[in-house]
């Protein structure tokens, strides 16, 4: 999986081996050389292990996957609500001790991490005890978190060949500039220590969340120049121009919806970040071949790769509708020539009745679809 490593310089003066996905020119490298490949997400890599220190599940995952030729994962690498960040705040030795586990076993693996350093919008405003209106404050104790927790993250794995690039968050975009917002503001669940109300302030806007991504940014570049930065968004909405323009559920046009994919993904993200599950019309496009032929021309034109961060279907739909929509999205994804994307989701029991995928139960096909794949897309590489 890994090649010869290119020599970069550090924004810290220093030169070291280049490591994990870049973009040069539009294309998508890893280790310096041009890359495609299909992955993973695995939820609970870290959050099973931060829970329990007893619980080394990762290993055994990570080693199944390796197996099965599946190149890659993106995890939450923090904790979910407010009260998952104790053992960080109370004893960040030890929060460390079983994050270094969980690397060094993708290490010894030889499998790819993407870790996304703030999965739930409000968590971090919820533990300095600020509104999420504060994402967009650049001298809030919020940003100052975020600032602080992505250095920290970053400098102790930087130099790990096993991380791949950095992602912000989990679908953020979704929830930005929403005409009625105050239908979904944040959760209230006093053990998990949030916020004990809510009010407009925590209706996201995207300007709030643009600054955040930006500070985000910001503080990786200053110790990694190189490694793909992830919104960690999904697609836009249908009507997120008109959500945002006009506060109101009009369809978008192409052209609309190609601005907001664009605005949401702004430089210094080099790579256009999407979750895909099916077609609901967006930029006009009647079908999932459509749909990702549309994303790829975009990020071609761009010149930033595309990334489909999560694509899958439910065991809800029934089996043979979920075996051919996930076989419709898998083919979608080669045939268009999209750079990257993981199916959603890997080894997650919370999601047993839904979408959680495992070697042991009856939605293995989808890794050993996967795994096909990903040889189709290794011989290709191999014909260039």
């Amino acid at each position: 999986m890994l090649c010869c490593l290119a020599v970069i310089s550090r924004a810290d003066g220093n030169t070291v081996a280049s490591r994990g996905l870049t973009v040069h020119e539009g294309q998508l490298l890893l280790n310096g050389r041009p890359y495609r490949g299909i992955g993973a997400n695995y939820f609970c890599l870290f959050s099973r292990t931060l829970r329990d220190a007893s619980d080394e599940s990762y290993d055994d995952g990570l080693r199944n996957l390796s197996e099965a030729r599946i190149p890659f994962v993106r995890f939450m690498a923090c904790g979910y609500w407010p009260a998952d960040w104790d053992l960080y705040l109370q004893d960040k030795g030890e929060y460390f001790k079983r994050m270094d586990a969980v690397v060094r076993s993708a290490e010894k693996h030889g499998v790819g991490l993407i870790p996304s350093l703030f999965w739930n919008m409000a968590t971090v405003p919820d533990l300095v005890g600020e509104p999420m209106d504060q994402l967009g404050n650049p001298k809030s104790k919020t940003i100052a978190l975020i600032e602080q927790y992505t250095r920290e993250v970053v400098l102790r794995f930087r130099d790990s060949p096993a991380v791949w690039g950095w992602e912000f968050g989990n679908e953020y975009n979704l929830q930005a500039d929403l005409p009625n917002a105050s239908q979904h503001r944040p959760p209230v669940w006093p053990t998990l220590k949030t916020a004990l109300q809510r009010t407009a302030r925590d209706e996201l806007s995207s300007s709030a969340m643009l600054t955040a991504f930006g500070r985000f940014a910001e503080t990786v570049r200053k110790y990694d120049t190189q490694r793909i930065l992830i919104t960690g968004n999904s697609i836009p909405r249908i009507s997120a121009f008109h959500n945002s323009t006009a506060k109101s559920w009009g369809k978008d046009s192409r052209a609309q919806f190609e601005e907001v994919l664009l605005r949401d993904n702004p430089d210094p993200y080099p790579v256009l970040c999407v979750h895909v599950y099916g077609n609901s019309g967006q930029g006009e496009t009647r079908s999932i071949y459509e749909l990702a032929a549309m994303l790829q021309e975009i990020a071609a034109r761009v010149g930033k790769p595309l990334f489909i961060g999560e694509f899958g279907a439910p065991r809800t739909m029934g089996m043979e509708q979920e075996k051919a929509q996930f076989s419709e999205m898998l083919d979608a994804i080669v045939t268009s020539n999209v750079a990257l994307a993981a199916f959603w989701v890997f080894d997650h029991a919370g999601q047993d009745k839904d979408w959680n995928v495992t070697f042991e139960n009856e939605r293995r096909y989808m890794l050993e679809l996967v795994t096909a794949a990903n040889r189709r897309l290794q011989a290709a590489r191999s014909d260039d």
